[in-house]
């Protein structure tokens, strides 16, 4: 095993993120290309067709620039769009339209759990399409085909400093701007679909070195966790490969999630292999600062500043805002249920511990009859599944199945000392100070009365007949 403890990994990401728009970048084709047959949501722009000219897609503009404006980007007057130069088989007219020198966006910051990280640039381009390869249930092993349905989405690149410094900091900043992609409605951000790929540029230095290892950078990786995987076993080989007196090749590596390693794919290129010109079939862009302004003003409250507010506004911890932030959705149903009358506490700690679908009112009646002690918690859960199932409310469906806790104290003490009679051994042991053995006689009042028994007014009736 490598020595860690002399060594910093020094991470930058490149992160892409198919935007929301209903059809592709310089076409009509609809962008929603998932469920469709292969080969069939295309036209002649996105085939790369000779004599097809491209038109910008204008929502793709606005979503970059609302993105770079929730990151705290400058975002340029003029911008355009450059011939990026590689030959692929998923990649039709033999370059990709992207963005060089003048990208739109520059700069900014994502708040990654209290750390800035620093953002380089953010800029719109061109997705290519998918190939599939040999193991496909679609072909043989001797096939590799092609569905360009994906070629020509909207595609949005993040671009960071090297500020990230583990594992846990690389999928930390993942998690953050999605949560940001999500709640400006700039992507759906879904690592499973390959709507966000985050790509990780990994590097290591001896601990209080300023020189920058030589690095190398992650790809095929399609999950929060299979990132952090890469990233640890990636600074993991290199630190070994160093300690060992070799050197690290600057490469791209994939990762296998079957055999948790990465794995060399090619030599990295440089930018001057790609041989950037400008896209001479797209005028550049001037971007009014007016309807710049415009869209800033549409932006929503920003992940980082609803956390700090819930966590102000409702004296909830910290983490408990960080979980309910990271979707909108997921936010505005605890806001609601607390609207509600529910406490906000016990509001938090049921949507992280059940991520329930119903409304914010009945959510709050959920959690309500759960405080008050009508049902206990076990009954609440087995209530939120059949609320969430039928459609009904929480109370109707306690009223009719009479799950109703039973915390009359003249009644639950009859219960009490027939479970005391019968249960000598742990009611001897209460009665000599070990209070531990009073958990397994409240278990048997709550289990006599078809676990309706309230069970903290079982535990102090069971504290008032045996503890002096």
């Amino acid at each position: 095993m490598p020595d860690l403890d002399g060594w910093e990994a020094v991470i930058g990401m490149e992160v892409h993120a198919q935007l929301a728009t209903r059809s592709k970048m310089f076409c009509s084709c609809s962008a929603d290309y998932l469920a469709a047959p292969p080969n069939s949501s295309v036209c002649e722009v996105c085939l790369g067709l000779p004599g097809t000219l491209p038109v910008v897609n204008r929502r793709a503009v606005e979503l970059v620039v609302r993105t770079g404006l929730a990151l705290g980007s400058e975002v340029a007057r003029h911008t355009k769009f450059d011939r990026k130069n590689y030959f692929y088989p998923d990649l039709p007219k033999g370059y990709q339209i992207s963005q060089y020198d003048l990208p739109m966006c520059l700069g900014g910051l994502i708040d990654v759990g209290g750390r800035q990280v620093r953002v380089t640039r953010v800029h719109l381009e061109e997705d290519t399409g998918k190939l599939l390869h040999a193991g496909d249930a679609l072909h043989t092993a001797a096939e590799s085909l092609v569905d360009l349905n994906r070629s020509g989405v909207p595609l949005m690149e993040i671009v960071t400093e090297p500020d990230l410094h583990s594992a846990d900091d690389a999928r930390d900043y993942a998690v953050a701007l999605r949560a940001i992609l999500r709640a400006i409605g700039a992507s759906e951000a879904d690592m499973e679909k390959g709507q966000l790929r985050a790509e990780a540029n990994v590097s290591v230095r001896r601990r209080g070195s300023d020189l920058l290892g030589v690095k190398t950078e992650l790809k095929n990786i399609n999950s929060f966790r299979a990132l952090h995987r890469a990233v640890d076993h990636e600074i993991r080989r290199q630190v070994e490969l160093l300690e060992a007196g070799g050197q690290v090749v600057q490469e791209t590596r994939g990762w296998s999630e079957a055999e948790q390693r990465t794995f060399s794919q090619r030599s990295k290129e440089y930018a001057q292999d790609y041989r950037y010109f400008p896209e001479p079939d797209l005028p550049p862009l001037e971007l009014d600062p007016a309807w710049v302004e415009s869209v800033r003003g549409s932006l929503p409250e920003l992940p980082a500043a609803r956390r700090a507010r819930l966590a102000a506004q409702y004296a909830i911890p910290e983490y408990d805002a960080g979980q309910l932030t990271e979707e909108v959705a997921t936010a505005d149903l605890f806001e609601s249920a607390v609207a509600a009358g529910a406490p906000a506490k016990q509001v938090s700690n049921w949507i992280m511990a059940t991520r329930p679908t119903l409304d914010g009112p009945r959510l709050a009646e959920l959690v309500g009859l759960v405080v008050a002690g009508t049902i206990n918690r076990d009954q609440g859960v087995q209530v939120l599944e059949e609320a969430q199932a039928t459609g009904r409310t929480p109370a109707a469906i306690v009223g009719e199945r009479g799950l109703s806790q039973v915390s009359d104290e003249a009644e639950l003490m009859a219960i009490v000392d027939r479970v005391i009679e019968e249960s000598p051994q742990a009611a001897a042991d209460v009665r000599a100070g070990k209070l531990k053995a009073i958990g397994p006689l409240v278990g048997r009042v709550v289990s006599a009365t078809g676990g309706r028994a309230n069970a903290k007014v079982a535990s102090e009736l069971l504290r008032k007949r045996l503890v002096p």
